[in-house]
């Protein structure tokens, strides 16, 4: 019941602030889940034996947020931003912001390692601590990347339901009639059908949800929520309205396999951790849910594959275009 009920209030909250709170507020909120996620993650290293620099880690976590809500600003800025062109600050982001989130980190937690105590330390304590960036930071980072493209919060919402819809038929099915185990090791309750369930789910309902695409973002601008923006190429606005253009069925058939069996990925990979570290869930936060990160975790690897997806192909079928 508990489960249910945070859900039912945390869904309404993430849809809202999808969709209409600006970038700067959205990225701040993003950070939030970013840093109470790094939280638990050095919860579980430290159960596992490690020394992690958390307070370090933290810090890295929201210049890495920082950095990509400057790249997102650069990167969508439009002409009639003169406060943009040429600011040194977001130049000195764009240029010099990669090389300060990857390379910078890794040395710096070196350097500081050494100072553990037996030096067999050293490496893993620095490792463990970097993890955080690529496995929270850039990971969470990529809604800000996506929520800053043209109508990236459409987008967004279709990867959260599939990854949503795909972990409920995999739940569902799996206790239903799962028999095989997926991962004994690694999370016992997991199976073979539910995996299975999971990548024909979100399928399913990847089709069904671009085939009615225009209708959804209709209704979500009647409830304005969504705000509709056309092909940045054509203007003004014609009189006969916008739709989507249809996405080929093989394309959306392939994405949703794609992002379901990352979120699938990151699942295990966040219960591998857990076991490791002999703990049930990453936290308390959420009742019914455990921590941040046992909701995020899915999430966590689905992002990154969407956001690939979306640069390379998927971006043309979610801008608007005059209605035939």
């Amino acid at each position: 019941m508990k489960r249910v009920l945070t859900a039912v209030i945390l869904i309404p909250i993430v849809v809202v602030v999808l969709f209409r709170a600006p970038l700067w507020l959205f990225t701040l909120l993003v950070l939030g889940v970013a840093l109470l996620a790094a939280r638990e993650y050095f919860g579980i290293v430290k159960a596992q034996g490690y020394t992690p620099f958390a307070g370090l880690g933290y810090a890295f976590v929201a210049v890495s947020i920082a950095v990509l809500y400057m790249f997102a600003t650069v990167l969508t800025r439009q002409p009639t931003e003169p406060a943009l062109r040429g600011g040194v600050i977001y130049e000195l982001a764009y240029f010099g912001g990669i090389p300060a989130i990857t390379f910078l980190p890794p040395l710096v937690l070196l350097l500081l390692s050494l100072g553990h105590e037996p030096l067999s330390k050293v490496l893993p304590d620095a490792a463990t601590s970097y993890v955080v960036l690529p496995y929270v930071a850039f990971t969470l980072g990529c809604l800000v990347l996506l929520r800053s493209s043209r109508n990236g919060a459409l987008y967004l919402l279709y990867l959260m339901l599939l990854v949503w819809c795909g972990d409920i038929a995999a739940y569902y099915v799996g206790r239903a009639i799962g028999k095989h185990k997926l991962a004994a090791r690694i999370s016992p309750g997991k199976t073979w059908e539910g995996a299975i369930a999971s990548v024909v789910g979100a399928v399913i309902v990847g089709l069904l949800l671009f085939r009615s695409i225009n209708l959804i973002a209709n209704d979500l601008e009647q409830m304005r929520l969504f705000t509709p923006a056309p092909h940045a190429t054509i203007w003004p606005p014609p009189t006969n309205g916008w739709a989507f253009p249809p996405a080929p069925l093989w394309l959306v058939a392939i994405l949703a396999i794609c992002v379901n069996i990352a979120a699938q990925l990151g699942d295990l990979v966040e219960s591998a951790l857990k076991r490791g570290a002999g703990i049930k869930d990453s936290g308390t936060l959420l009742p019914g849910h455990g921590g941040v990160l046992d909701r995020i975790d899915a999430l966590l690897f689905a992002l990154p594959v969407g956001l690939l997806f979306y640069l390379f192909g998927m971006h043309r079928y979610f801008a608007l275009r005059a209605s035939p």
